[in-house]
């Protein structure tokens, strides 16, 4: 009865997550290319993009809070759907934030490691954007929905082991101390990310167990 209440046609909360997501593997796509150029201008340009994803995404959070409180749903599942979407939220926030310290600090290289950083971001958002659809039969999908957060969280992981090893290069092995600063606080504002990323998993495992 809760599922046939709250998964109506035609008023499916399913369809603007499935958009918050679609935002998330736009924003973290641009980024990935922002690591492909050390043209100031272009870092400029991306982000203005990035910012305009950002601000979609808050008018579809509002949306959604709008849907759901039309909705005769309890207070569990209700707290529950609402958590993934600020989580989505939250993530693309991050995401610009990245690409606008990209912009300002205008770092005189983008090493392997930050790349690397960034493929980890974009995996967890692919994740993010499967996970989302599958949310409309949760009992049928949990195996699926399960294995897509799963994969993010061995993402997060790796990404942890990443930026650990990467600070540890730019401390001996990088000679000038500002563009040190600069590259230890891009690699803390990428692992930022992956951790955003990893709270939408958990937000969706949450709900998940709810129903399963």
């Amino acid at each position: 009865m809760l599922f046939s209440r709250l998964f109506h046609p035609q008023k499916d909360l399913i369809p603007i997550l499935e958009r918050q997501a679609g935002l998330l593997t736009q924003s973290a796509s641009l980024f990935s290319g922002m690591q492909d150029t050390l043209d100031p201008a272009k870092w400029k340009e991306t982000f203005q993009e990035m910012r305009i994803l950002e601000h979609q995404g808050d008018a579809l959070l509002t949306e959604f809070r709008e849907e759901i409180a039309k909705k005769a749903i309890r207070t569990g599942p209700r707290r529950e759907f609402t958590a993934i979407s600020m989580a989505m939220d939250d993530l693309l926030d991050v995401l610009k934030d990245c690409s606008n310290a990209l912009n300002i600090y205008k770092p005189a290289k983008i090493d392997d490691q930050l790349k690397e950083l960034t493929r980890l971001i974009l995996g967890e958002t692919k994740a993010i954007r499967q996970m989302m659809p599958l949310l409309g039969e949760i009992r049928k999908n949990a195996r699926d929905i399960t294995l897509q957060a799963d994969r993010v969280k061995e993402l997060e992981h790796d990404a942890d082991e990443a930026y650990e090893a990467y600070v540890g290069y730019i401390f001996s092995e990088e000679p000038d101390m500002r563009e040190m600063t600069k590259y230890k606080n891009l690699a803390e504002l990428y692992e930022k990310a992956t951790d955003s990323g990893k709270h939408v998993a958990d937000c969706v495992r949450i709900l998940v167990m709810r129903f399963v």
